[in-house]
């Protein structure tokens, strides 16, 4: 019988707490921005909110770009790879502590450089009406540079974190900064009210975001390293770790470079360089496109809609997407490296691995059942009911209606991108790379026929992302079935099928969506949305005593794998099975 695969079950419960306390976190943060959201609304035009999405573009552009790649290599790297053959264990952590700290400042070294340049393009890419229309908007930019730098100096204690799933940790960094974040561009933008602040309360509400930040981890990461014997500073690793392998004939290159940076991790995250870059581009496309192809109304129309569409994105799929990259990686990374003289405990590890995959995967394309079947037509009384009448009626209704056919592909390219970052080999990264660089000329071509020659508007965009988004899941399916496939012991690869909900609940989803499409007045093709919140909550209502039996019905089908999905989340062990 195969070994399990070592701390496997610690590792997976851990992993599946952190994505509980993540996803709780997210809950809470969103809520309280939703409803700081809710009132700016009230002192915000369409295109207003168009330029304050360009801004937060700039935002992510230098964050991402400046930590992305390194974070997923340091949360591959083996702690053991750092030991010498007289190291106690106390001394490899502190030494794989250090080393990911110093990691840690390669980001800050990237963030100032990237936030002056992509300063300066954004700058010279707008034109006079937008300067005129958008008071502060020069200043709001340089703000939104600052909130970036300072959030990356708070990076070298994340990482430690991060490594040490300190979960805990993380949440109270991100609830303080988004309590922060709210007080500060609603109180800004209310005492603004009368002065035409323009953009300039987000600006402020991000910087305090990043303060907040910087302040919890600096002050977690402040004890850790009193405790353990590491600095937060970077630090010389005196001891000479194992040195990489290089051709045969020519001397063995030290495993650090300047004494400071572990050399496999920065190969590792110089590979993933050219995917990171590709992969924003395609992430934010959406935005650069309407950017070029649409006024800056459409943009705050497509921006508002791609907000409320993508809240359950960022409310459960991105907390679960990263655990499970965390997780992925320390079963099937260290189990390889580790033990590779043990077939069994390889093949349990792998077998471990797909169980929770599939099970992740069925547990989102249920989800996707709700929300395909009861979202496009609750998207029009939710949006008048939120944000008023007037956004309802402005087209953003519609196009949140057609984005949430788009979520469910968002979540299992979320999901399946995570485990190829896991185990990827550099080879196999670079090839990603070629293949995301062809899906996104595909991207640009669909949404030039479809925003300029067809005129679809916003929603001609969130069918562009769809195509985009169901070539890197079709992509990241075959790697996946090739890797377990490929697997010693007879580990069998990734069921289609295993993952699909049942016929029974796909067949109770499509007569739904046909009742519903009756009940809902707005629903219906050409319809007027509500008249005001009372006719959207009457709406609402209507759609919650269509959806009950709908979901009674689906979890009737579907009793076995949720059973087993509760006993998983009570930590008894058993993966849910389908």
């Amino acid at each position: 019988m195969p070994t399990p695969a070592p701390n496997s079950t610690g590792s997976s419960t851990r992993a599946l707490r952190g994505a509980s306390l993540l996803i709780l976190l997210q809950v809470v943060s969103r809520a309280i921005t939703f409803v700081a959201n809710q009132v700016l609304l009230r002192f915000l035009t369409a295109q207003l909110l168009g330029v304050s999405t360009q801004l937060e573009v700039y935002y992510l552009s230098v964050i991402f770009f400046a930590r992305e790649s390194l974070r997923v290599a340091i949360q591959r790297q083996n702690p053991s790879s750092l030991a010498t053959k007289d190291s106690k264990d106390g001394e490899t952590s502190n030494k794989s502590t250090q080393a990911v700290v110093n990691l840690g400042y390669i980001s800050i070294a990237l963030g100032i450089p990237l936030a002056l340049l992509f300063g300066r393009l954004y700058l010279s890419s707008l034109s006079t009406s937008t300067l005129a229309s958008a008071p502060n908007l020069v200043v709001s930019l340089y703000i939104y540079a600052l909130a970036a730098v300072v959030e990356l100096v708070s990076e070298p204690a994340f990482v430690v974190m991060q490594t040490r799933l300190q979960f805990g940790t993380r949440a109270t960094a991100e609830s303080v900064a988004t309590f922060l974040r709210c007080v500060v561009t609603l109180g800004s933008a209310v005492w603004g009210a009368n002065r035409d602040l323009g953009v300039l309360p987000f600006a402020l509400g991000q910087l305090s975001y990043g303060v907040g930040l910087l302040a919890v981890y600096t002050w977690h990461g402040a004890g850790l390293a009193r405790r353990e014997n590491f600095s937060l500073l970077p630090r010389r690793i005196t001891s000479t770790p194992p040195t990489t392998t290089t051709t045969k004939g020519h001397p063995e290159k030290p495993a650090f470079i300047l004494s400071h940076f572990y050399r496999p991790t920065l190969q590792l995250a110089s590979s993933m360089i050219a995917q990171s870059i590709v992969k924003h581009i395609l992430t934010q496309g959406d935005t650069f496109l309407v950017t070029t192809l649409s006024t800056p109304t459409a943009q705050g129309v497509y921006a508002l809609a791609n907000n409320y569409g993508g809240l359950l994105a960022r409310l459960v799929f991105q907390p679960i997407e990263e655990s499970s990259r965390s997780y992925f990686s320390r079963l099937l990374t260290t189990t390889t490296t580790t033990t590779p003289s043990n077939p069994n405990t390889a093949t349990a590890a792998k077998t471990e691995a797909l169980t929770a995959l599939q099970s992740l995967l069925k547990a989102y394309l249920l989800l996707s059942l709700l929300i395909t079947t009861l979202g496009p037509s609750a998207a029009t009384p939710l949006l008048t009911l939120v944000a008023g009448p007037r956004w309802a009626g402005s087209g953003a209704a519609a196009c949140l209606a057609a984005y949430m056919w788009y979520v469910p592909l968002l979540a299992l390219n979320g999901v399946a991108e995570a485990f190829v970052a896991s185990v990827a080999s550099e080879g196999e990264v670079h090839r990603q790379s070629a293949w995301m660089g062809v899906f996104s000329v595909v991207f640009g071509g669909a949404g030039f026929v479809l925003l300029k020659v067809l005129d679809w508007g916003a929603q001609g965009l969130v069918v562009a992302n769809g195509i985009n988004m169901a070539c890197r899941i079709v992509w990241c399916g075959v790697f996946i079935r090739g890797y377990f496939s490929s697997s010693s012991g007879g580990t069998t690869g990734l069921e289609v099928l295993a993952v699909m909900p049942s016929p029974g609940a796909m067949l109770a989803g499509a007569v739904t969506s046909q009742v519903v499409r009756r009940v809902v007045g707005s629903a219906v093709s050409g319809a007027a949305p509500p008249a005001g919140a009372r006719e959207a909550v009457v709406e609402l209502v209507q759609l919650a005593a269509v959806a009950l039996p709908f979901v009674m019905v689906v979890a009737v089908f579907e009793r076995r794998f949720l059973h087993s999905a509760f006993l998983a989340l009570r930590g008894r062990g058993q993966q849910p099975s389908s």
